[in-house]
């Protein structure tokens, strides 16, 4: 891949989005992860004021450190970014205490890992708002279009998504051609929306290279019955969550009602 040309591609496609839609710039949520790191840099790049916003909920200090150290180093290198830190650890508390209890743990854990990404969904159109800025994504092409490993309406919920067409091994290329602080390129990517140590291999039961094979030899017209040991193990991992998580690739369903149904 060229990484200057990606990068400027990228960069001119925000630029024209921006001008057409009359807007003073971008925010976008800070992780300390590469996604957040590569897209942020790209936004800052535009020239347009770009509001990056951390929002820590029982946040590890290390994805923390890595985020300080980003938006630190972005501020030194160009002149459009400003910064916003929002303690949501408390919201999220008094969430847990409103809603019912529920037996199921593990379904808990899931439902409540969704709503931290819902919490910061909401915080950033609220920044948004009132300083008439653009709610930029970080997704992927493995994440959003291959296995749809998000938050609909989370992390999901954004007005655009300059990145959805690079697979994760091209951000990591961006990352290094746009400087982003080797504290991040040399990170395992993780969601942190589990407020523990489990990165989005652990989570997913294969790498992202691994991933992008998957998505490759399908589009090639593979199938199950083409591969034998750990890449049939993959190629059903990736095929599975495809499966599952594809309600959040495709528009809401609309119930179509015909005329003659309404007279």
């Amino acid at each position: 891949m060229n990484a200057e040309k990606v990068a400027n591609h990228i960069v001119n496609w925000l630029k024209t989005y921006a001008e057409n839609a009359k807007v003073n710039g971008f925010v976008i949520g800070i992780s300390g992860g590469i996604d957040s790191a590569v897209t942020s840099t790209l936004c800052a790049e535009t020239g347009f004021s770009t509001l990056c916003v951390e929002m820590p909920i029982h946040q590890g200090e290390n994805q923390i450190n890595r985020g300080k150290e980003h938006i630190s180093q972005l501020k030194e290198r160009f002149k459009n970014i400003t910064s916003e830190e929002v303690e949501l650890t408390s919201v999220f508390e008094n969430f847990k205490s409103a809603v019912p209890r529920v037996e199921d743990s593990s379904k808990v854990d899931l439902s409540l890992a969704n709503t931290r990404a819902r919490l910061r969904m909401t915080t950033l159109y609220y920044f948004a708002g009132f300083n008439g800025l653009l709610v930029v994504g970080t997704g992927n092409k493995v994440e959003d279009f291959g296995v749809g490993f998000y938050t609909k309406y989370g992390d999901g919920g954004v007005d655009l998504s300059p990145i959805a067409d690079l697979m994760k091994s091209e951000i990591f290329e961006l990352a290094a051609y746009l400087k982003v602080p080797d504290s991040i390129q040399n990170a395992q990517p993780t969601d942190g929306l589990f407020g523990d140590s489990r990165t989005d291999e652990d989570q997913l039961g294969a790498s992202y290279d691994e991933l992008e094979w998957a998505m490759n030899v399908i589009d090639k017209g593979k199938t199950t019955d083409d591969f034998v040991g750990r890449q049939k193990e993959v190629f059903d991992i990736y095929t599975k969550l495809h499966r599952a998580n594809k309600h959040k690739m495709i528009p809401i369903p609309i119930c179509e009602i015909d005329q003659l149904i309404k007279i």
